[in-house]
């Protein structure tokens, strides 16, 4: 198989979901020598872009989304250890800490954004859910974030979110960091309302639209 093949199959196997072609194609770019950061950025991520677009316009739903990502987790589990290996590292696109607000134990949403980002090229460090404003100023100065995602499913959560704001304006470090909001609670009148960045009305929407401000900002 040559690279241009690889290519192309790595991408079919995201467009069609399936896992065991992306692993096998995945080891066969590596038994041929292939640059596996090609194989990532040509193959699997130009498949995750076909995916996020068809996402964006109700062509695919949520289970299709994620499953294209679990695709992408599978093949990077084969391709990783040798870009690794080989000292590469794939460009990354931003840092991103994000977590549940304070008194808000859901999860499902924050942990398909945190695979979202993972899959679009972003660090993130997901601190999980009913995390304090402390937590959140903390960690996002710790890893020097570039942005800071607050998810809240409950309306008596909301201004756990705004808390956090608060408090960076406080520590006047308000600028440093992109704010994202989402959750099932959130509105864009909301988002608006208490200072923030960025609203997402789903995962996809927040990784297109952090990209495209720090690309802005850039």
């Amino acid at each position: 198989m040559t690279e241009a093949e690889i290519l192309i199959k790595l991408k079919e196997s995201i467009l069609t979901f399936d896992e065991t072609i992306a692993e096998k194609t995945a080891q066969e770019a590596i038994n041929i020598g292939m640059d596996p950061l090609i194989a990532v950025e040509d193959g699997l991520v130009s498949g995750l872009d076909v995916i996020g677009e068809k996402y964006e316009n109700d062509e695919i739903f949520l289970p299709e989304l994620m499953m294209a990502a679990n695709t992408f987790q599978t093949a990077m589990g084969v391709l990783e250890p040798e870009i690794n290996e080989k000292g590469q590292k794939r460009a990354k696109k931003g840092v991103v800490v994000l977590g549940t607000v304070k008194g808000d134990i859901h999860k499902i949403g924050k942990d398909i954004v945190t695979l979202l980002f993972r899959t679009g090229g972003y660090e993130v460090h997901d601190l999980g859910e009913d995390v304090d404003l402390f937590t959140f100023v903390e960690m996002a100065k710790k890893v020097n974030a570039d942005a800071i995602g607050l998810s809240a499913l409950l309306t008596s959560t909301l201004p756990g979110q705004k808390d956090v704001i608060d408090a960076l304006t406080q520590d006047g470090k308000r600028e440093k960091y992109i704010i994202i909001v989402g959750g099932g609670a959130t509105t864009p009148e909301w988002a608006e309302n208490i200072g923030a960045d960025l609203y997402a009305e789903n995962a996809q929407s927040a990784v297109r639209k952090l990209a495209q401000m720090i690309e802005n900002k850039g």
